[in-house]
């Protein structure tokens, strides 16, 4: 039990986040500088989960010409829905977390005892997915607007390996191995998402003896909705490419793979840069035909360097019709504010480059780097107040690095006409928390401690992870019961009346503050 001068942060902190001058300040006023640090930084992984989450529905959004045996050519979506939801969607979204569990265990390799900051923190985002973001996903739509999840199946299939995940780390942190994982503990946890994937892959594919027999009904083509088009007039990019190329941050903009230009019915073909695709002349090289995409003359150039005068541009506040003063000066403020997060996040190329894959991977990059000043602002946190580390890590990192994880199913829950992607990324992003998120980082020491001290990873505060467990078992069950019971009366799990949405939405926020509050509780020793 921490004195009291440790409490209110009366002891100097050695450590240091830029300057060692650092030091000589207040322990409070440290402790506010980080504080404010790292809601920036979680301000920044908001801003390049946007980014994120385009880059993906444009991966998603690509497809293949097929020519059947009788000479009809059509299009296929390449990524299967469910996969793309349990991959790109699930994955990305938790690759915060990933990346700062990865991270803190990479920091305690060599030593016997594993780092409670990943773990805290992934126990803490699967209470936070849960709970408040199914509670925003229930309010998004509109009133009275109904959003079911269309393949009950495959949800059925995410959230038994979601539950299975927490039961079986709760077996081997308390009934195998008590407080202590194995290198074959480790790597069974990792193997699981792999399971997870065959599984939902054969639900949504229906194959004999490995799928539910459920009724479903078809998800929509396109994996989001068409929007109509908006364009910045002072772009120059407006009239033939306006319904083709679109990267900036209005919320009406499309996404179209430059390399797989079609219409809905695939028969049509866009003319992009001078260059007339069409069927009779289709028969180019695909090499010949992405060299042309990429040239200097091409658009795509035209719309990265756009990213950048977007980035230190201050928005018109006159075109929004704000007219009272205070609140048109707060929104330059907030301007001002993401300004050196726009800049910065320009640097992503287009989405429009090879399928959206380079603008994916160069957003997990960026993702990677924030969530490495956040391990360090945590440190500073926890050594500058006395707070213990578990505890700032299952409420204020779990709740900061679940960011993506809310504004994609947000945008899922908006933009979809089902709300298989928004409720899949919530279930599976839990799942993928413990099989990739709190495995790898324990594989990575176990396999070490193995090979070097041929000893297990021992659990510094098994007890507490486990007690979390358990109070996040045992709400998740009420909350499910909650989506049931929506299902059953209104037909949907999301939207519906706003009454009814609004007590949903209190029902699950009192939730995850038990779960935060008897967590909390039990990791500082009162209970």
């Amino acid at each position: 039990m921490p004195g009291l001068s440790s409490i209110i942060g009366l002891e100097t902190c050695g450590s240091y986040l830029i300057f060692e001058s650092e030091t000589a300040l207040w322990s409070g006023v440290r402790a506010f500088l980080y504080v404010l640090g790292l809601a920036y930084c979680f301000l920044g992984l908001s801003s390049i989960t946007v980014r994120f989450f385009r880059s993906m529905e444009s991966v998603v959004s690509h497809t293949r010409k097929v020519v059947s045996s009788d000479q009809v050519s059509r299009h296929e979506k390449v990524w299967n829905f469910t996969i793309a939801d349990i991959s790109l969607l699930a994955f990305g979204t938790s690759f915060p977390q990933i990346s700062l569990a990865t991270i803190d265990a990479i920091r305690n390799i060599g030593s016997l005892y594993a780092g409670g900051l990943g773990p805290g923190t992934l126990v803490g985002s699967a209470a936070f997915d849960l709970f408040p973001i199914h509670a925003v996903c229930v309010v998004v739509p509109k009133a009275g607007e109904l959003k079911k999840i269309a393949d009950i199946g495959v949800w059925l299939v995410e959230l038994f390996w979601s539950f299975w995940a927490y039961i079986w780390l709760y077996i081997i942190l308390e009934v195998w191995t008590p407080n202590v994982i194995t290198l074959w503990e480790a790597l069974l946890t990792v193997l699981q998402y792999g399971l997870l994937l065959i599984h939902a892959y054969a639900q949504d594919k229906q194959w004999p003896y490995f799928s539910l027999p459920l009724p479903r009904s078809e998800r929509p083509e396109d994996w989001v909705p068409a929007k109509p088009v908006a364009c910045k007039l002072d772009s120059g990019l407006c009239d033939e490419y306006s319904e083709i190329l679109h990267v900036g941050e209005g919320e009406n903009r499309g996404v179209v793979d430059i390399f797989s230009i079609h219409s809905e019915t695939g028969n049509v073909y866009q003319k992009v840069s001078g260059i007339d695709e069409t069927p009779e002349s289709s028969n180019s090289s695909l090499e010949d035909f992405q060299e042309k995409m990429v040239s200097e003359d091409h658009p795509v150039f035209t719309l990265w360097r756009q990213q950048f005068v977007d980035a230190v541009q201050l928005e018109s506040t006159e075109s929004r019709k704000v007219r009272n003063f205070y609140l048109r000066m707060a929104r330059i403020f907030w301007q001002l504010l993401l300004a050196p997060w726009r800049l910065l996040f320009a640097f992503v190329p287009p989405y429009n480059i090879a399928h959206g894959w380079v603008a994916f991977i160069c957003s997990l990059i960026f993702i990677s780097a924030i969530a490495y000043i956040v391990t360090q602002l945590t440190d500073l946190i926890s050594c500058v107040t006395g707070i213990n580390p578990y505890v700032v890590a299952f409420t204020a990192l779990a709740s900061g690095t679940s960011w993506p994880d809310l504004v994609a199913s947000k945008i899922a829950a908006e933009r979809q006409l089902t709300a298989d992607s928004a409720i899949a990324n919530i279930t599976c992003s839990n799942a993928v928390n413990i099989y990739v998120g709190i495995g790898f980082p324990w594989l990575i020491d176990t396999a070490y401690n193995y090979f070097v001290y041929k000893e297990p990873l021992r659990i510094e505060n098994a007890a507490g992870l486990s007690f979390s467990l358990l109070v996040f078992f045992a709400t998740s069950v009420g909350c499910i019961s909650v989506l049931v019971i929506r299902r059953l009366t209104l037909g949907a799990e999301l939207g519906g009346p706003k009454l009814w949405a609004w007590i949903t939405f209190v029902f699950f926020m009192l939730l995850w503050i038990i779960f935060v509050v008897l967590s909390s509780l039990k990791v500082s020793g009162i209970i």
